[in-house]
């Protein structure tokens, strides 16, 4: 039988497809959870390419409401309410699309300690929705974005993104026809300024005059900007064959020092000494890790360096066989080591306030406060 390589699908002909705008040109593309940080830069960036139409679903209907104004003068952008625990929906909403991201997800970790059965709804049986209705809808390509939490789990955030990553996978190991959709998981590091996320948290006690919580001045992070990450989930789907995870190789920082660079950087924004701003340990919540983990010992023996990426391919290979895992001429470099942020050289502070000066890492109130300064 055929492996995906070279088949017809959706109008195209994958063995021809060179460039993003061939890739994208006249498909339809659904995202999930369009109106959370990943997907509406997503949104923004496939804007740019020449698709013929992106659906955009959410369950946030304040912010779709007022997302919809960015999107008006763009007759191919729809946004629809939709949640993605609703099977039937979300497969109505599928209809008639090429291309599917599914960045929907409860992502909080205290929030799904508590309410594990949400986080069980939407972050697994969510994932077996979107899944089901990409399948039936017969879609190219499907990318799930998945964490570094699913790597040696330790809380019910990052069990159930590991499961959802196994559904994912699985469901290329059911449709091997050369024609049936291609299903793909991503793992991020920490997208640097999103919603919730470290950066503006200590943002927000520099202006109110807090004292900046730390959990462990040794603890270190992959970073990456918004577009970094945008840049890698479109490069991953173009690549993928399916069943894989993809990673993208970042840079690492110690928590520390974002701390104290944020500190010297944003203080002055808000005329405050930074030497009298205080840095208190409070110590790491249940089940952090004291390094960020994006593969695991297991892994390495089915891990490759891709380009800028890593690879991990399916563990049950006999189960895939029939999958061709070449990619366009790059060479598959076997990759022993586990990636974890305790064996990357952190920045160091002057390429952390580099970092830090990036579109979109800062919030904006205050870069721009930086930029006329």
């Amino acid at each position: 039988m055929k492996t995906r390589s070279g088949q017809r699908r959706n109008g195209h002909e994958e063995g021809d497809v060179t460039t993003e705008r061939d890739f994208f040109a006249g498909r339809r593309v659904v995202v999930t959870g369009g109106v959370g940080t990943v997907g509406r830069e997503l949104v923004r960036r496939l804007q740019t390419l020449p698709v013929a139409e992106i659906r955009i679903l959410d369950n946030n209907e304040d912010a779709l409401f007022f997302v919809g104004n960015e999107y008006a003068a763009d007759s191919r952008v729809q946004l629809f309410h939709c949640d993605v625990r609703d099977a039937d929906k979300v497969e109505r909403m599928f209809a008639g699309m090429h291309l599917g991201f599914h960045t929907a997800a409860l992502k909080h970790v205290p929030l799904c300690e508590r309410s594990p059965a949400s986080a069980v709804n939407t972050n697994i049986v969510g994932v077996q929705n979107v899944i089901r209705a990409a399948t039936v809808n017969h879609l190219s390509h499907l990318l799930f974005t998945s964490s570094d939490k699913a790597v040696n789990p330790t809380n019910v955030m990052g069990t159930s993104k590991l499961m959802g990553e196994r559904l994912v996978t699985a469901s290329n190991a059911v449709q091997q026809d050369g024609r049936s959709c291609v299903f793909v998981s991503t793992r991020f590091g920490n997208v640097a300024g999103s919603r919730g996320s470290v950066i503006p948290l200590f943002c927000q006690q520099i202006e109110a005059g807090q004292p900046i919580t730390l959990t462990d001045p040794a603890m270190t992070r992959f970073v990456m900007t918004i577009a970094d990450s945008i840049e890698f989930l479109i490069q991953a789907l173009m690549l993928a064959k399916g069943g894989e995870v993809f990673i993208t190789k970042m840079p690492a920082i110690r928590m520390v020092d974002l701390a104290e660079t944020l500190i010297e950087l944003v203080a002055p924004v808000f005329g405050r000494d930074p030497a009298a701003v205080e840095t208190r340990i409070v110590g790491p919540r249940p089940g952090e890790k004291m390094w960020e983990e994006l593969s695991t010992d297991e892994e390495t023996r089915r891990s490759y360096d891709v380009g800028e990426l890593l690879v991990i391919l399916p563990a049950f290979r006999d189960i895939y066989d029939r999958i061709d895992y070449s990619y366009g001429g790059l060479d598959l470099i076997p990759n022993p080591q586990t990636y974890h942020s305790a064996a990357i050289t952190p920045m160091n502070r002057d390429e952390l306030r580099a970092f830090l000066l990036r579109p979109g890492v800062l919030p904006e109130s205050i870069r721009a406060k930086l930029g006329s300064s």
